[in-house]
């Protein structure tokens, strides 16, 4: 089996222990980097014992069991996920000692929110770095991840993914978890074909990031246990992407980190967490959008990369985007329906397909007063959320909830501008319009970088 290292170095102690008792630890999280940080820093190390993952973000998480078979044998029961939002009652009712954050896209005052309810509590806080949680591959690893979620993550990926395959190399893909199904059978995940994805129950999100990577013909990993995962990867390909999920950093360490930026946002590059870490680890910023930022925005971002990056590479992008049908959008009212996590916990009022409602003149609809079931939950929770649907799809009920939300909102078009094929999952009563968009660098850098990156790699460039 190919090799597969630890993290650099063991989880320290926080504090000298007075009593001779495994230290209670409490893992905030969302399905994701929480149980990575686990199973990498806690499984089977008996000075430790997590009483509980917490859930957040995601719904339909609380109230499961991480389960035995991937807690390891100091857990026989597995462990509790509670809803977070009884922490301090949590922190004292579980005695725990210590309360770590681990998951992704919150802004730093409301980390400092969660630290002073964990201390006020009686518990220590603690934010795990990478040296405590980043495995070693013995394959190269490009990573993309990002200052804010929706940033272009996904397209700066596929056009990484493209450059590889025109050069004959051979990558495969290893995504941020999105494991919101049976968690022993989304142990270790493999999909090369839309058979597969169908055969794995996947969300509307989990869709979203893996369709087009099979459409390419390259295989895409994801799932739980990232040791195992990165065991499997390394069997049959030349390096490893990782294409990162939220603003989290990545999982394996990567030899060339490439962190996305965003001109709609700026300043959020300095202020969430952990895409500010991502910021200051990059070996290479692209600002994409930079076809619809503001000009502000612009000159925000890269006087923000000239005063604390001032020695990292970076260049713009533009963010394509194409429509299928123009006919069906030029002057017409439309439902836009975005990609979920960038319009929720992302912050972005709208997307790619507003961008391109507005450059043909429709009209877009509101669907908040058609809004069927848990998706009017959605919209009182984000209200930030412009005149767009996002693509909610966690569970087969709200998946028909969104299908009935689609067909009550009087318009002419459905804009689908997911990454997913809308039309695959849902019945639509309305003609569709695809939009696609696509990362188009400004100049040489990326290439450059990806160029050097291959060279110390020792990989060849198979056209030559």
């Amino acid at each position: 089996m190919a090799r597969v290292s630890s993290p650099e170095v063991e989880l320290p102690l926080p504090f000298v222990p007075t009593k001779r008792r495994p230290l209670r630890v409490i893992i905030l999280g969302a399905a994701g980097r929480d149980f990575h940080n686990f199973n990498v820093a806690f499984r089977d190390k008996p000075e430790w014992r997590v009483v509980a993952f917490t859930a957040a973000q995601i719904p339909d998480i609380a109230g499961r069991v991480y389960p035995p078979s991937l807690a390891g044998a100091l857990y026989p029961k597995g462990v509790p996920i509670l809803p977070e939002d009884d922490l301090s009652n949590l922190v004292r009712r579980l005695r725990a000692d210590l309360v770590i954050l681990a998951y992704s896209d919150l802004p730093h005052t409301e980390v400092m929110h969660k630290a002073s309810i964990a201390q006020a509590a009686g518990a220590s806080f603690a934010l795990l770095g990478p040296a405590h949680t980043m495995l070693r591959s013995a394959l190269p690893v490009v990573a993309v991840c990002a200052v804010r979620t929706g940033v272009g993550k996904s397209p700066a990926s596929r056009r990484i993914v493209q450059w590889a395959l025109e050069r004959g190399l051979r990558p495969a893909v290893i995504r941020h978890p999105m494991p919101y199904g049976d968690l022993e059978r989304q142990a270790v995940q493999r999909f090369v074909s839309l058979r597969d994805i169908d055969a794995a129950d996947c969300t509307i999100e989990e869709r979203e990031e893996y369709e087009p990577y099979v459409k390419l013909g390259v295989p895409i990993y994801a799932g739980v246990d990232y040791a195992r995962i990165l065991a499997l990867v390394q069997k049959g390909a030349d390096f490893i992407l990782w294409d990162g999920g939220n603003n989290d950093f990545p999982f394996v360490r990567p030899d060339l980190l490439i962190t996305l930026v965003d001109p709609h946002r700026p300043g959020h590059e300095l202020a969430y967490h952990p895409g500010e870490v991502n910021f200051r680890m990059a070996d290479l910023l692209v600002v994409t959008k930079a076809d619809s930022a503001p000009r502000e925005g612009l000159r925000q971002v890269l006087a923000n990369i000239r005063a604390l990056r001032p020695r990292r590479p970076h260049t713009l992008a533009d963010l394509a985007t194409t429509v299928n049908r123009p006919d069906l959008v030029r002057g017409k009212r439309v439902l836009v329906v975005e990609d979920g996590p960038t319009l929720t916990h992302g912050g972005a009022p709208s997307g790619a397909g507003a961008l391109v409602a507005r450059r043909l003149g429709a009209r877009a609809v509101d669907p908040r007063p058609y809004a069927q079931g848990s998706l009017r939950e959605v919209f009182a929770k984000f209200p930030h959320i412009d005149a767009a649907l996002p693509a909610m799809g966690y569970s087969p009920a709200q998946v028909r909830e969104l299908e009935a939300t689609i067909r009550a909102t009087p318009c002419d078009t459905v804009i689908d501008a997911t990454p997913v094929t809308l039309s695959r999952l849902v019945k639509l009563n309305k003609p569709l319009a695809e939009v696609d968009y696509e990362l188009r660098e400004r100049g040489p850098v990326l290439e450059h970088a990806l160029n050097r990156f291959v060279e110390r790699a020792g990989l060849k460039d198979k056209r030559r």
